[in-house]
Protein backbone atom coordinates (compact mmCIF):
# COMPACT_ATOMS: atom_id res chain seq x y z
CA UNK A 1 0.00 0.00 0.00
CA UNK A 2 1.41 3.38 -0.98
CA UNK A 3 1.69 6.19 1.55
CA UNK A 4 2.76 9.81 1.74
CA UNK A 5 6.39 10.17 2.77
CA UNK A 6 8.29 12.93 4.59
CA UNK A 7 11.71 11.39 5.10
CA UNK A 8 14.45 10.41 2.68
CA UNK A 9 13.88 9.75 -0.97
CA UNK A 10 10.37 9.21 -2.40
CA UNK A 11 9.96 6.10 -4.55
CA UNK A 12 7.10 6.04 -7.10
CA UNK A 13 6.24 2.41 -6.32
CA UNK A 14 6.08 3.03 -2.57
CA UNK A 15 4.91 6.59 -2.11
CA UNK A 16 2.26 8.98 -3.33
CA UNK A 17 4.32 11.68 -5.00
CA UNK A 18 4.10 14.30 -7.68
CA UNK A 19 4.88 13.02 -11.17
CA UNK A 20 8.33 14.43 -11.90
CA UNK A 21 8.41 13.29 -15.53
CA UNK A 22 7.93 16.74 -17.11
CA UNK A 23 10.53 18.38 -14.88
CA UNK A 24 13.00 15.56 -15.46
CA UNK A 25 12.43 15.63 -19.24
CA UNK A 26 13.12 19.38 -19.25
CA UNK A 27 16.35 18.89 -17.30
CA UNK A 28 17.50 16.05 -19.54
CA UNK A 29 16.68 17.87 -22.78
CA UNK A 30 18.00 21.33 -21.91
CA UNK A 31 20.87 20.49 -19.59
CA UNK A 32 22.15 16.90 -19.54
CA UNK A 33 21.86 16.15 -23.27
CA UNK A 34 23.55 19.50 -23.91
CA UNK A 35 26.52 18.49 -21.79
CA UNK A 36 25.85 21.06 -19.06
CA UNK A 37 27.53 21.09 -15.67
CA UNK A 38 25.24 22.72 -13.10
CA UNK A 39 24.06 22.97 -9.50
CA UNK A 40 20.55 22.31 -8.23
CA UNK A 41 20.69 24.64 -5.24
CA UNK A 42 17.39 24.80 -3.43
CA UNK A 43 16.34 25.08 0.21
CA UNK A 44 16.26 22.19 2.66
CA UNK A 45 13.70 19.46 2.02
CA UNK A 46 12.80 20.80 -1.40
CA UNK A 47 12.86 17.39 -3.07
CA UNK A 48 16.40 17.55 -4.47
CA UNK A 49 17.32 13.97 -3.50
CA UNK A 50 14.06 12.60 -4.88
CA UNK A 51 14.64 14.50 -8.13
CA UNK A 52 18.16 13.06 -8.48
CA UNK A 53 16.80 9.57 -7.87
CA UNK A 54 14.13 10.12 -10.53
CA UNK A 55 16.71 11.47 -12.97
CA UNK A 56 18.88 8.43 -12.41
CA UNK A 57 16.01 6.17 -13.41
CA UNK A 58 15.17 8.22 -16.51
CA UNK A 59 18.79 8.44 -17.65
CA UNK A 60 19.93 4.86 -17.07
CA UNK A 61 19.00 3.57 -20.54
CA UNK A 62 21.00 6.20 -22.39
CA UNK A 63 23.78 7.02 -19.93
CA UNK A 64 25.91 5.40 -17.28
CA UNK A 65 24.70 7.27 -14.20
CA UNK A 66 26.90 7.54 -11.12
CA UNK A 67 24.96 8.95 -8.20
CA UNK A 68 26.71 9.49 -4.89
CA UNK A 69 26.07 11.58 -1.78
CA UNK A 70 28.33 13.30 0.71
CA UNK A 71 25.66 12.92 3.40
CA UNK A 72 27.18 11.01 6.31
CA UNK A 73 30.65 10.84 4.76
CA UNK A 74 33.27 11.03 7.51
CA UNK A 75 35.06 14.37 7.69
CA UNK A 76 38.41 12.59 7.62
CA UNK A 77 37.79 11.91 3.92
CA UNK A 78 38.15 15.64 3.28
CA UNK A 79 41.34 16.19 5.26
CA UNK A 80 43.68 15.77 2.30
CA UNK A 81 43.72 14.97 -1.41
CA UNK A 82 44.59 11.30 -0.93
CA UNK A 83 41.74 10.62 1.50
CA UNK A 84 39.24 12.33 -0.76
CA UNK A 85 40.37 10.57 -3.93
CA UNK A 86 40.30 7.15 -2.24
CA UNK A 87 36.80 7.84 -0.87
CA UNK A 88 35.56 9.03 -4.27
CA UNK A 89 37.02 6.03 -6.10
CA UNK A 90 35.47 3.63 -3.59
CA UNK A 91 32.00 5.23 -3.83
CA UNK A 92 32.04 5.30 -7.63
CA UNK A 93 33.17 1.65 -7.72
CA UNK A 94 30.18 0.69 -5.60
CA UNK A 95 27.85 2.42 -8.06
CA UNK A 96 29.52 0.70 -11.04
CA UNK A 97 28.83 -2.68 -9.45
CA UNK A 98 25.23 -1.74 -8.67
CA UNK A 99 24.74 -0.56 -12.26
CA UNK A 100 25.86 -3.98 -13.52
CA UNK A 101 28.92 -2.65 -15.34
CA UNK A 102 31.61 -5.11 -16.43
CA UNK A 103 34.09 -6.44 -13.91
CA UNK A 104 36.93 -5.19 -16.12
CA UNK A 105 35.61 -1.61 -16.11
CA UNK A 106 35.21 -1.68 -12.33
CA UNK A 107 38.64 -3.18 -11.71
CA UNK A 108 40.32 -0.65 -13.97
CA UNK A 109 38.58 2.10 -12.04
CA UNK A 110 39.77 0.76 -8.69
CA UNK A 111 43.30 -0.14 -9.79
CA UNK A 112 46.00 2.24 -8.60
CA UNK A 113 49.36 2.78 -10.37
CA UNK A 114 51.76 -0.04 -9.51
CA UNK A 115 49.12 -1.48 -7.23
CA UNK A 116 49.69 1.24 -4.62
CA UNK A 117 47.65 4.21 -3.43
CA UNK A 118 47.54 7.78 -4.59
CA UNK A 119 50.19 10.10 -3.21
CA UNK A 120 49.31 13.62 -2.14
CA UNK A 121 50.80 15.64 -4.95
CA UNK A 122 49.57 13.24 -7.63
CA UNK A 123 46.18 12.19 -6.20
CA UNK A 124 44.03 14.44 -8.39
CA UNK A 125 46.20 13.76 -11.46
CA UNK A 126 45.51 10.06 -10.96
CA UNK A 127 41.80 10.73 -10.47
CA UNK A 128 41.70 12.81 -13.65
CA UNK A 129 43.26 9.96 -15.62
CA UNK A 130 40.77 7.50 -14.16
CA UNK A 131 37.83 9.72 -15.14
CA UNK A 132 39.20 9.88 -18.69
CA UNK A 133 39.60 6.08 -18.82
CA UNK A 134 36.14 5.43 -17.38
CA UNK A 135 34.40 7.82 -19.78
CA UNK A 136 36.38 6.39 -22.72
CA UNK A 137 35.50 2.75 -22.04
CA UNK A 138 31.96 3.00 -20.65
CA UNK A 139 30.42 2.72 -24.12
CA UNK A 140 28.04 5.61 -23.43
CA UNK A 141 28.09 9.02 -21.82
CA UNK A 142 28.74 9.11 -18.08
CA UNK A 143 26.64 11.42 -15.88
CA UNK A 144 27.84 12.24 -12.36
CA UNK A 145 25.29 13.23 -9.71
CA UNK A 146 26.55 14.35 -6.29
CA UNK A 147 24.03 15.05 -3.55
CA UNK A 148 24.52 16.98 -0.28
CA UNK A 149 27.56 18.91 -1.47
CA UNK A 150 26.97 21.45 1.32
CA UNK A 151 28.64 19.02 3.72
CA UNK A 152 31.99 19.99 2.24
CA UNK A 153 31.38 23.11 0.18
CA UNK A 154 33.79 25.22 2.22
CA UNK A 155 36.47 22.54 2.23
CA UNK A 156 39.65 23.19 0.28
CA UNK A 157 40.03 19.58 -0.89
CA UNK A 158 36.52 19.56 -2.34
CA UNK A 159 37.19 22.84 -4.11
CA UNK A 160 40.34 21.26 -5.56
CA UNK A 161 38.14 18.43 -6.85
CA UNK A 162 35.83 20.95 -8.53
CA UNK A 163 38.91 22.47 -10.11
CA UNK A 164 39.78 19.10 -11.63
CA UNK A 165 36.27 18.73 -13.08
CA UNK A 166 36.46 22.28 -14.41
CA UNK A 167 39.80 21.73 -16.17
CA UNK A 168 38.65 18.47 -17.71
CA UNK A 169 35.44 20.10 -18.90
CA UNK A 170 37.31 22.96 -20.57
CA UNK A 171 39.75 20.58 -22.26
CA UNK A 172 36.87 18.36 -23.38
CA UNK A 173 35.31 21.38 -25.10
CA UNK A 174 38.49 21.67 -27.18
CA UNK A 175 38.49 17.87 -27.78
CA UNK A 176 41.71 17.53 -25.77
CA UNK A 177 40.22 15.23 -23.13
CA UNK A 178 37.27 12.96 -22.39
CA UNK A 179 35.21 13.48 -19.25
CA UNK A 180 31.71 13.31 -17.83
CA UNK A 181 28.83 14.11 -20.17
CA UNK A 182 27.22 16.12 -17.38
CA UNK A 183 27.84 16.81 -13.70
CA UNK A 184 25.03 17.79 -11.32
CA UNK A 185 25.73 18.98 -7.80
CA UNK A 186 22.80 19.27 -5.39
CA UNK A 187 22.68 21.30 -2.18
CA UNK A 188 21.43 24.49 -0.57
CA UNK A 189 24.37 26.73 -1.39
CA UNK A 190 25.34 27.83 -4.88
CA UNK A 191 28.73 26.20 -5.33
CA UNK A 192 29.28 28.38 -8.39
CA UNK A 193 30.14 31.32 -6.15
CA UNK A 194 32.86 29.56 -4.14
CA UNK A 195 36.49 30.53 -4.54
CA UNK A 196 39.60 28.41 -4.28
CA UNK A 197 42.09 29.47 -1.64
CA UNK A 198 45.27 29.02 -3.63
CA UNK A 199 48.55 30.87 -3.97
CA UNK A 200 48.30 34.25 -5.75
CA UNK A 201 50.26 32.99 -8.74
CA UNK A 202 47.63 30.29 -9.34
CA UNK A 203 44.62 32.50 -8.69
CA UNK A 204 44.00 33.29 -12.35
CA UNK A 205 43.90 29.64 -13.35
CA UNK A 206 41.73 28.34 -10.52
CA UNK A 207 39.88 31.37 -9.16
CA UNK A 208 36.33 30.00 -9.62
CA UNK A 209 36.33 26.20 -9.72
CA UNK A 210 32.69 26.01 -10.77
CA UNK A 211 32.31 29.02 -13.04
CA UNK A 212 31.71 26.61 -15.91
CA UNK A 213 28.30 25.79 -14.45
CA UNK A 214 25.22 27.02 -16.26
CA UNK A 215 22.35 28.59 -14.33
CA UNK A 216 19.67 26.07 -13.38
CA UNK A 217 16.29 27.65 -14.13
CA UNK A 218 13.85 24.74 -13.83
CA UNK A 219 11.10 25.34 -11.26
CA UNK A 220 11.02 22.19 -9.14
CA UNK A 221 8.27 23.37 -6.80
CA UNK A 222 4.85 21.74 -7.25
CA UNK A 223 2.02 23.32 -9.23
CA UNK A 224 -1.69 22.98 -8.50
CA UNK A 225 -1.87 20.56 -11.42
CA UNK A 226 0.99 18.47 -9.96
CA UNK A 227 -0.80 18.23 -6.61
CA UNK A 228 -4.15 17.43 -8.26
CA UNK A 229 -2.71 14.49 -10.20
CA UNK A 230 -1.22 13.08 -7.00
CA UNK A 231 -4.46 13.49 -5.06
CA UNK A 232 -6.43 11.98 -7.92
CA UNK A 233 -4.28 8.86 -7.72
CA UNK A 234 -4.67 8.69 -3.93
CA UNK A 235 -8.45 9.13 -4.17
CA UNK A 236 -8.76 6.42 -6.81
CA UNK A 237 -6.63 3.98 -4.82
CA UNK A 238 -8.27 4.52 -1.43
CA UNK A 239 -11.80 5.57 -2.31
CA UNK A 240 -11.33 8.76 -0.29
CA UNK A 241 -13.78 11.48 -1.32
CA UNK A 242 -11.80 14.56 -2.34
CA UNK A 243 -12.78 17.66 -4.28
CA UNK A 244 -9.43 17.32 -6.00
CA UNK A 245 -9.11 20.72 -7.64
CA UNK A 246 -10.44 22.74 -4.72
CA UNK A 247 -8.28 20.91 -2.20
CA UNK A 248 -5.20 21.06 -4.44
CA UNK A 249 -5.67 24.79 -4.94
CA UNK A 250 -5.98 25.35 -1.18
CA UNK A 251 -2.89 23.24 -0.45
CA UNK A 252 -1.00 25.31 -3.01
CA UNK A 253 -2.34 28.52 -1.45
CA UNK A 254 -0.76 27.59 1.88
CA UNK A 255 2.50 26.08 0.56
CA UNK A 256 3.24 27.70 -2.83
CA UNK A 257 4.21 24.17 -3.88
CA UNK A 258 7.06 23.70 -1.34
CA UNK A 259 7.46 19.89 -1.59
CA UNK A 260 7.88 19.09 2.12
CA UNK A 261 4.95 21.29 3.14
CA UNK A 262 2.70 19.77 0.48
CA UNK A 263 3.63 16.25 1.59
CA UNK A 264 3.12 17.09 5.28
CA UNK A 265 -0.41 18.38 4.71
CA UNK A 266 -1.31 15.40 2.53
CA UNK A 267 0.12 12.90 5.02
CA UNK A 268 -1.79 14.45 7.90
CA UNK A 269 -5.02 14.45 5.92
CA UNK A 270 -4.51 10.83 4.86
CA UNK A 271 -4.02 9.78 8.47
CA UNK A 272 -6.75 11.92 10.05
CA UNK A 273 -9.57 12.41 7.54
CA UNK A 274 -11.84 9.99 5.66
CA UNK A 275 -12.93 12.83 3.35
CA UNK A 276 -10.93 15.90 2.32
CA UNK A 277 -12.62 19.30 2.10
CA UNK A 278 -11.37 22.89 2.42
CA UNK A 279 -11.93 22.99 6.19
CA UNK A 280 -9.84 19.82 6.54
CA UNK A 281 -6.94 21.49 4.72
CA UNK A 282 -7.23 24.45 7.10
CA UNK A 283 -7.14 22.02 10.03
CA UNK A 284 -4.06 20.35 8.58
CA UNK A 285 -2.30 23.69 8.16
CA UNK A 286 -3.08 24.59 11.76
CA UNK A 287 -1.57 21.29 12.93
CA UNK A 288 1.48 21.85 10.75
CA UNK A 289 2.11 25.22 12.38
CA UNK A 290 1.90 23.60 15.83
CA UNK A 291 4.25 20.80 14.85
CA UNK A 292 7.98 20.59 15.45
CA UNK A 293 9.91 19.52 12.39
CA UNK A 294 13.41 19.90 10.99
CA UNK A 295 12.26 22.33 8.28
CA UNK A 296 10.91 24.82 10.82
CA UNK A 297 14.00 24.32 12.97
CA UNK A 298 16.11 25.22 9.97
CA UNK A 299 13.89 28.21 9.13
CA UNK A 300 14.27 29.73 12.60
CA UNK A 301 17.99 28.95 12.77
CA UNK A 302 18.54 30.79 9.49
CA UNK A 303 16.48 33.77 10.64
CA UNK A 304 18.11 34.09 14.06
CA UNK A 305 21.65 33.56 12.76
CA UNK A 306 21.31 36.31 10.15
CA UNK A 307 20.15 39.57 11.66
CA UNK A 308 20.02 41.41 8.32
CA UNK A 309 17.70 38.72 6.99
CA UNK A 310 15.58 38.86 10.16
CA UNK A 311 15.33 42.63 9.86
CA UNK A 312 14.23 42.34 6.23
CA UNK A 313 11.62 39.65 6.97
CA UNK A 314 10.24 41.58 9.97
CA UNK A 315 9.95 44.72 7.86
CA UNK A 316 8.14 42.85 5.09
CA UNK A 317 5.69 41.13 7.45
CA UNK A 318 4.82 43.90 9.88
CA UNK A 319 5.54 47.11 8.00
CA UNK A 320 4.76 46.14 4.42
CA UNK A 321 8.33 47.10 3.54
CA UNK A 322 8.86 47.14 -0.24
CA UNK A 323 12.40 45.83 -0.69
CA UNK A 324 13.52 45.65 -4.34
CA UNK A 325 14.25 42.06 -5.32
CA UNK A 326 17.98 42.42 -5.97
CA UNK A 327 19.94 39.21 -5.54
CA UNK A 328 23.19 41.06 -4.94
CA UNK A 329 21.77 42.39 -1.67
CA UNK A 330 23.10 39.96 1.00
CA UNK A 331 19.87 39.66 2.99
CA UNK A 332 17.82 38.99 -0.15
CA UNK A 333 20.36 36.48 -1.45
CA UNK A 334 20.31 34.58 1.86
CA UNK A 335 16.51 34.62 1.92
CA UNK A 336 16.35 33.14 -1.59
CA UNK A 337 18.96 30.48 -0.84
CA UNK A 338 17.16 29.34 2.32
CA UNK A 339 13.76 29.32 0.58
CA UNK A 340 12.42 32.10 2.82
CA UNK A 341 12.04 34.87 0.23
CA UNK A 342 10.78 35.01 -3.33
CA UNK A 343 10.21 37.67 -5.96
CA UNK A 344 6.71 39.13 -6.33
CA UNK A 345 6.07 42.06 -8.64
CA UNK A 346 9.69 43.14 -8.42
CA UNK A 347 9.93 43.17 -4.61
CA UNK A 348 10.89 40.60 -1.98
CA UNK A 349 8.09 38.58 -0.36
CA UNK A 350 7.98 35.65 2.06
CA UNK A 351 7.85 32.50 -0.03
CA UNK A 352 4.60 30.93 1.23
CA UNK A 353 1.71 31.41 3.66
CA UNK A 354 2.91 28.67 6.02
CA UNK A 355 6.27 30.38 6.41
CA UNK A 356 4.59 33.76 6.81
CA UNK A 357 2.38 32.56 9.63
CA UNK A 358 5.14 30.59 11.35
CA UNK A 359 7.43 33.63 11.24
CA UNK A 360 4.66 35.90 12.49
CA UNK A 361 4.16 33.51 15.41
CA UNK A 362 7.87 33.30 16.13
CA UNK A 363 8.42 37.07 16.11
CA UNK A 364 5.22 37.74 18.06
CA UNK A 365 6.17 35.16 20.71
CA UNK A 366 9.51 36.89 21.15
CA UNK A 367 7.85 40.29 21.50
CA UNK A 368 5.33 38.98 24.04
CA UNK A 369 8.13 37.52 26.14
CA UNK A 370 10.18 40.68 25.70
CA UNK A 371 7.67 43.46 26.47
CA UNK A 372 4.17 42.99 25.03
CA UNK A 373 2.59 40.53 27.48
CA UNK A 374 -0.96 41.77 28.14
CA UNK A 375 -1.78 39.28 30.92
CA UNK A 376 -5.43 38.81 29.95
CA UNK A 377 -7.72 35.88 30.64
CA UNK A 378 -8.53 34.53 27.19
CA UNK A 379 -11.64 32.57 28.23
CA UNK A 380 -13.58 35.82 28.58
CA UNK A 381 -13.59 36.16 24.79
CA UNK A 382 -14.95 32.68 23.99
CA UNK A 383 -18.44 31.40 24.70
CA UNK A 384 -19.69 27.99 23.57
CA UNK A 385 -16.69 27.68 21.29
CA UNK A 386 -17.46 30.98 19.52
CA UNK A 387 -14.96 33.84 19.56
CA UNK A 388 -16.52 37.15 20.59
CA UNK A 389 -14.48 39.41 18.34
CA UNK A 390 -16.31 42.58 19.39
CA UNK A 391 -15.41 41.98 23.02
CA UNK A 392 -11.80 41.26 22.02
CA UNK A 393 -11.54 44.53 20.09
CA UNK A 394 -13.09 46.47 22.94
CA UNK A 395 -10.50 45.01 25.31
CA UNK A 396 -7.70 45.85 22.87
CA UNK A 397 -8.95 49.43 22.69
CA UNK A 398 -9.08 49.59 26.48
CA UNK A 399 -5.48 48.39 26.79
CA UNK A 400 -4.24 50.77 24.10
CA UNK A 401 -5.96 53.68 25.85
CA UNK A 402 -4.61 52.76 29.29
CA UNK A 403 -1.07 51.74 28.43
CA UNK A 404 -0.08 53.29 25.09
CA UNK A 405 -1.95 56.60 24.86
CA UNK A 406 1.25 58.52 25.66
CA UNK A 407 3.25 56.88 22.89
CA UNK A 408 4.09 59.06 19.91
CA UNK A 409 2.69 58.62 16.41
CA UNK A 410 5.91 57.04 15.15
CA UNK A 411 5.68 54.29 17.74
CA UNK A 412 2.06 53.47 16.95
CA UNK A 413 2.68 53.48 13.21
CA UNK A 414 5.62 51.09 13.62
CA UNK A 415 4.23 48.87 16.38
CA UNK A 416 0.42 49.12 16.26
CA UNK A 417 -0.16 46.10 14.07
CA UNK A 418 2.41 44.08 15.98
CA UNK A 419 0.65 44.98 19.23
CA UNK A 420 -2.69 43.76 17.87
CA UNK A 421 -1.25 40.44 16.74
CA UNK A 422 0.54 40.05 20.07
CA UNK A 423 -2.82 40.70 21.75
CA UNK A 424 -4.81 38.22 19.63
CA UNK A 425 -2.30 35.39 19.48
CA UNK A 426 -2.82 34.11 23.08
CA UNK A 427 -6.60 34.38 22.69
CA UNK A 428 -6.81 32.15 19.61
CA UNK A 429 -3.83 29.95 20.46
CA UNK A 430 -4.66 26.25 20.36
CA UNK A 431 -8.01 26.46 18.59
CA UNK A 432 -7.44 29.25 16.11
CA UNK A 433 -5.10 30.60 13.51
CA UNK A 434 -4.72 33.69 11.36
CA UNK A 435 -3.56 34.76 7.93
CA UNK A 436 -2.31 38.15 6.78
CA UNK A 437 -3.38 39.08 3.25
CA UNK A 438 -0.13 39.95 1.41
CA UNK A 439 -1.87 42.23 -1.07
CA UNK A 440 -2.95 44.57 1.74
CA UNK A 441 0.26 44.59 3.75
CA UNK A 442 1.54 48.12 3.27
CA UNK A 443 2.24 51.20 5.34
CA UNK A 444 -1.42 52.18 5.72
CA UNK A 445 -3.44 48.96 5.62
CA UNK A 446 -3.34 45.32 6.69
CA UNK A 447 -6.12 42.75 6.32
CA UNK A 448 -6.04 39.82 8.74
CA UNK A 449 -8.26 36.76 8.50
CA UNK A 450 -8.61 35.10 11.91
CA UNK A 451 -9.86 31.52 12.01
CA UNK A 452 -11.41 30.15 15.20
CA UNK A 453 -13.17 26.83 15.04
CA UNK A 454 -15.00 26.88 11.75
CA UNK A 455 -15.61 30.63 11.85
CA UNK A 456 -13.50 33.30 10.20
CA UNK A 457 -13.21 36.93 11.19
CA UNK A 458 -11.93 39.58 8.79
CA UNK A 459 -10.14 42.44 10.49
CA UNK A 460 -8.74 45.43 8.65
CA UNK A 461 -6.10 47.57 10.34
CA UNK A 462 -5.69 51.10 8.99
CA UNK A 463 -3.96 54.30 9.91
CA UNK A 464 -6.47 57.11 10.48
CA UNK A 465 -6.19 59.92 7.93
CA UNK A 466 -9.62 61.51 8.39
CA UNK A 467 -13.20 60.75 7.32
CA UNK A 468 -12.39 60.63 3.62
CA UNK A 469 -9.89 57.83 4.09
CA UNK A 470 -12.22 56.13 6.60
CA UNK A 471 -14.85 55.83 3.87
CA UNK A 472 -12.21 54.45 1.53
CA UNK A 473 -11.27 51.92 4.19
CA UNK A 474 -14.89 50.83 4.59
CA UNK A 475 -15.15 50.37 0.82
CA UNK A 476 -11.98 48.28 0.83
CA UNK A 477 -13.14 46.01 3.60
CA UNK A 478 -16.50 45.67 1.83
CA UNK A 479 -14.72 44.37 -1.27
CA UNK A 480 -12.66 41.98 0.81
CA UNK A 481 -15.74 40.70 2.65
CA UNK A 482 -17.39 40.02 -0.70
CA UNK A 483 -14.32 38.15 -1.97
CA UNK A 484 -14.52 35.87 1.09
CA UNK A 485 -18.32 35.52 1.07
CA UNK A 486 -18.50 37.01 4.56
CA UNK A 487 -21.22 39.33 5.92
CA UNK A 488 -19.42 40.92 8.86
CA UNK A 489 -16.02 42.51 9.26
CA UNK A 490 -14.01 44.51 11.75
CA UNK A 491 -12.03 47.73 11.33
CA UNK A 492 -9.32 49.06 13.63
CA UNK A 493 -8.12 52.59 12.92
CA UNK A 494 -4.90 53.75 14.53
CA UNK A 495 -5.29 57.48 15.11
CA UNK A 496 -2.30 59.62 16.05
CA UNK A 497 -4.27 62.76 16.99
CA UNK A 498 -3.72 63.78 20.61
CA UNK A 499 -7.40 64.72 21.04
CA UNK A 500 -8.75 61.57 19.41
CA UNK A 501 -11.95 59.86 20.53
CA UNK A 502 -11.74 56.15 21.31
CA UNK A 503 -14.79 55.29 19.22
CA UNK A 504 -16.76 52.05 18.94
CA UNK A 505 -19.33 51.81 16.19
CA UNK A 506 -21.25 49.37 13.97
CA UNK A 507 -21.67 50.47 10.36
CA UNK A 508 -24.14 49.01 7.84
CA UNK A 509 -22.62 49.33 4.38
CA UNK A 510 -25.24 50.78 2.02
CA UNK A 511 -24.28 48.97 -1.18
CA UNK A 512 -24.05 45.43 0.17
CA UNK A 513 -25.79 45.56 3.54
CA UNK A 514 -22.75 44.03 5.21
CA UNK A 515 -21.82 45.03 8.74
CA UNK A 516 -18.50 46.42 9.94
CA UNK A 517 -17.69 46.86 13.62
CA UNK A 518 -15.04 49.56 14.00
CA UNK A 519 -12.92 50.93 16.78
CA UNK A 520 -10.44 53.80 16.93
CA UNK A 521 -7.31 53.43 19.06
Amino acid sequence: MKRFNLTGVCIPEKHYMVDLSEKADEIIKNYINQGAYFTINRARQFGKTTLLSFLQRKLSDKYLVIRISFEGVDESNFEDNVSFVNMFIKNVAKRLVQAGESQQLTEEWIQMPSGGTAVSDKAFDILGEKITSLCSHAGKGVVLLIDEVDKCSDNQVFLNFLGVLRNKYLEMQEQLDISFQSVILAGVYDVKNLKLKLRPDEERKYNSPWNIAVDFRVDISFTVNDIAKMLGEYSADTGTKIDVWQVSDRIYFYTAGYPFLVSWLCKWLAENRSEWALQDVADAEKELLRNDNTLFDDLIKNIENNQLLKKAVTGILFDGLQIPFVKSEPAINLGIMFGILKEKDGVAAVSNVVYETYLYNHIIAGKILEKYSFGIEKNQFVENGILDMEHALQKFQEIMKAEYRSEDAGFLERQGRLLFLCFMKPIINGKGNYYVEPETRNNTRMDIVIFYGEQEYIVELKIWHGQKYRQKGLAQIEEYLESRNSNRGYLISFCFNKEKEYLQNTVILERSGKEVYEIVV
